[in-house]
C-alpha cells in the first residue's frame, strides 16, 4: 500500500484491492506444508484485519478475495506407473479440499463483516472445478489451462479432455535410419525441472526423444520407426506440458475446424505484451 501511495504522485484514482488467502494444507502441527507459497495470510482474522487496514486507507477499496489451491487443482492424481504415489496424492487432496472449504468459508464471512459489498471470491483451477464449484463461498473459478488440454492434464481422475492445442516443428535433417531432426522445440514448462515439463512428440505417433539430447533450443533429434517416413520439410506435431508456453513462444494461435483454419487469434506475445 505504501509503495502504491509513493508512486501515485498525488493521483486520486481509487485502487481496487484483491486479498489472497494462503490455501496450503498444514499437517503435523504445521511442520509439513503442502501447497504453493503465495500468501502469508492464512487465518480468517488475518484477512479481516488486512481488509480493515486497506479500507481505512484513503484511495483504496477491497473488492475481492482469491485463493488458488494449486496442490489440488494443479497436481495430477493418476500418475502412470506410480499407483502408490497417486493414492497418496488423492488422500492429500481429499484432506486439503475439506480443510480449505471450511477455512475459506470462514474467511469470506470474516472479510464480508468488514467489506459487505465484496464483489468476488475467486478460487480453484482446471483440476478442481467440480469440487470448488460446490463451495457456496466461491463466486468464480479460474480455469484456463484445461481448455488447451496440455499433457500435465493426462494425469487427472477428475478431468478428461482431448488435446486441443499443438505446435509443429519442421524436419530439417535426416541423420540416419530411424532418426529425424526437427528445428528447435526445446520449450520446457515452469515448475520443478523434470521429464514431465517437456513437450512430447504427438504426431506421427511413435517418436521419442534422443536421451542424450532431449528437446533442444536449436535442434531436437527424434527416434523411432515413423522417422523413416518423414521427409525434409514435413512437420512433427508436439503437445506442450503447460498452456502458458504456447502463448509465450508463439505470436498467434490458429483455430482449426476439420481441415480448415477458421480464425487466427493473437497470443499475448503477439499483442506485444510481456507480463513476466
Amino acid at each position: 500500500l505504501e509503495l502504491i501511495d509513493r508512486s501515485r504522485d498525488g493521483g486520486t484514482q481509487e485502487v481496487r484491492v484483491c486479498l489472497e488467502l494462503d490455501t496450503a494444507l498444514h499437517l503435523f502441527g504445521g511442520r509439513v506444508r503442502v501447497g504453493a507459497r503465495r500468501s502469508p495470510l492464512r487465518e480468517p482474522e488475518q484477512l479481516a484485519e488486512l481488509a480493515r487496514t486497506v479500507s481505512a486507507r484513503p484511495g483504496f477499496r477491497v473488492v475481492g478475495l482469491m485463493g488458488y489451491e494449486g496442490h489440488v487443482a494443479g497436481v495430477g492424481d493418476a500418475l502412470a506407473g506410480r499407483p502408490l504415489r497417486s493414492r497418496a496424492i488423492r488422500l492429500m487432496q481429499s484432506a486439503a479440499r475439506k480443510e480449505l472449504a471450511a477455512r475459506r468459508a470462514e474467511t469470506v464471512r470474516a472479510v464480508r463483516e468488514v467489506v459487505p459489498d465484496l464483489e468476488f471470491v475467486n478460487g480453484g483451477g482446471t483440476g478442481s472445478v467440480r469440487q470448488t464449484a460446490a463451495e457456496e463461498a466461491v463466486t468464480e473459478i479460474a480455469a484456463g489451462s484445461g481448455l488447451y488440454v496440455p499433457r500435465l492434464f493426462d494425469n487427472y481422475t477428475s478431468f478428461r479432455g482431448r488435446p486441443a492445442a499443438l505446435f509443429a516443428q519442421p524436419v530439417v535433417r535426416r541423420p540416419g535410419v530411424g532418426v529425424v531432426t526437427v528445428l528447435g522445440g526445446g520449450y520446457p514448462a515452469s515448475g520443478a525441472a523434470g521429464q514431465d515439463r517437456l513437450p512430447v512428440p504427438y504426431l506421427p505417433q511413435g517418436l521419442r526423444y534422443d536421451p542424450q539430447e532431449g528437446a533442444g533450443e536449436v535442434q531436437t533429434p527424434l527416434l523411432g520407426s515413423p522417422a523413416d517416413d518423414l521427409l525434409i520439410g514435413d512437420r512433427v506435431w508436439f503437445r506442450h506440458a503447460k498452456a502458458g508456453e504456447l502463448c509465450e513462444r508463439f505470436d498467434a494461435l490458429h483455430l482449426i475446424e476439420g481441415d480448415r483454419v477458421t480464425a487466427t487469434a493473437p497470443t499475448y506475445r503477439g499483442e506485444g505484451r510481456t507480463f513476466l
